[in-house]
């Protein structure tokens, strides 16, 4: 249970500020954009979206009826003119960039895609932005893997060299360097711009390809048993909800006091929730019983991090950010997304009594009717974790 973790009055997400915000998401169709649209909904901010179709079937923007609560508009991010006419019509004042081709291993079978979806994106989000006045705060989400990665034992700092072996993380690492330039030279003294850094978000609606808790859903439902490339690759694992949680905070921040957030923020969590790829499937299959197997693929496989760290050290101490899952509340909520699909249960309602729990730990009440919420949202929670 997460109420466990501290008392919801002093935590810092406003619901006062975001109730009727205009937001703008870019890649609102994909998973991680899913459910920040669902968490802004929840919040009552007027979000638009901007977008491919959704990038799997099945996938969680559909699943949740995400499009339900938003202007869902679709286009490619590499087009730079159909973006910024969304972007005009939606007059938002907050931008999250999260659009991207975002899989490591795909950037090696689509090298010119994944550079210009995910470096030639973010120019034309930040250009795009500079011609509409009523932005007042733009967030870049990039990833953990933009750093210059040594596989050392302690953890990156926004300071940190950026760099990337592969493709995939060589074009994040690029796309932090166009942000800078942007805000260097077009943001001055106008909206703030600054870039998230966070990895391995693992959370239900997830079915991307070559993705370790996906395909095991994928291996379980198909009675076979997952091949598993590297079960002591240690990796920071962390649900999705928290650097959701992250960047909202970040985006408050840089409204309401923008001369003290400039630059780059990191949102990974703590020590307990740094475990290797066997770990992780253990407390993921357990619940699954025997229809749950994996063993070593042995085969030869292109390169991927073995270890990576980051220092949170910036969000904690200046926008209180702290992860509120254990790594076995991280894993067991997924699980439990997942079998609750797998048994057919309404997944928007399921979905969002997760964000509901999840928030409801976060989120500053300023309504009267405060407590009344925040009781709703902690029985929905509680009801949702009734899963056979």
């Amino acid at each position: 249970m997460v109420e466990r973790r501290g008392a919801v009055e002093n935590l810092v997400i406003d619901s006062a500020f975001w109730r009727g915000r205009r937001v703008f998401v870019t890649g609102h169709t994909g998973f991680k954009g899913a459910w920040l649209s669902l968490m802004l909904a929840r919040l009552s901010a007027r979000v638009s979206g901007f977008a491919l179709a959704p990038p799997t079937d099945p996938n969680l923007f559909t699943l949740a009826g995400v499009g339900a609560g938003l202007d869902d508009r679709r286009g490619d991010i590499r087009d730079l003119e159909a973006l910024a006419g969304a972007l005009e019509a939606a007059q938002p004042e907050i931008l999250i960039h999260l659009a991207a081709q975002p899989l490591v291993r795909q950037s090696y079978a689509a090298p010119v895609e994944t550079f210009e979806t995910n470096v030639l994106g973010v120019v034309n989000a930040l250009e795009a932005a500079r011609r509409v006045k009523s932005v007042r705060a733009i967030v870049v989400v990039t990833t953990d893997k933009c750093y210059e990665n040594r596989e050392w034992l302690w953890a990156y700092r926004e300071s940190d060299e950026l760099g990337g072996r592969d493709p995939y993380s060589a074009s994040k690492a690029c796309a932090e360097l166009v942000a800078q330039a942007y805000r260097k030279s077009f943001f001055e003294g106008g909206a703030a711009v600054v870039t998230a850094r966070a990895g391995n978000v693992i959370g239900g609606g997830d079915f991307s390809p070559d993705r370790i808790l996906p395909d095991a859903f994928r291996a379980i439902a198909a009675g076979e048993v997952l091949r598993v490339r590297a079960p002591r690759a240690v990796r920071p694992w962390q649900h999705a909800l928290e650097p959701l949680a992250g960047y909202l905070l970040l985006a408050q921040k840089a409204c309401e006091a923008p001369a003290s957030c400039e630059g780059a923020w990191n949102f990974g969590p703590g020590a307990d929730s740094e475990r290797d790829v066997q770990s992780l499937l253990q407390r993921f299959m357990a619940p699954w019983g025997e229809a749950a197997r994996w063993r070593i693929d042995g085969g030869e496989h292109l390169h991927e991090a073995g270890l990576l760290r980051l220092d949170a050290a910036r969000a904690r101490e200046m926008l209180q950010w702290r992860p509120r899952l254990s790594f076995d509340e991280a894993i067991g909520w997924t699980s439990d997304w997942y079998r609750a699909f797998a048994a057919g249960a309404d997944m928007r309602a399921f979905t969002l009594n997760q964000i509901d729990g999840y928030l409801g730990q976060w989120t500053r009440l300023t309504s009267p009717f405060a407590e009344r919420e925040r009781d709703a949202a902690k029985e929905t929670f509680h009801a949702a974790q009734g899963i056979a």
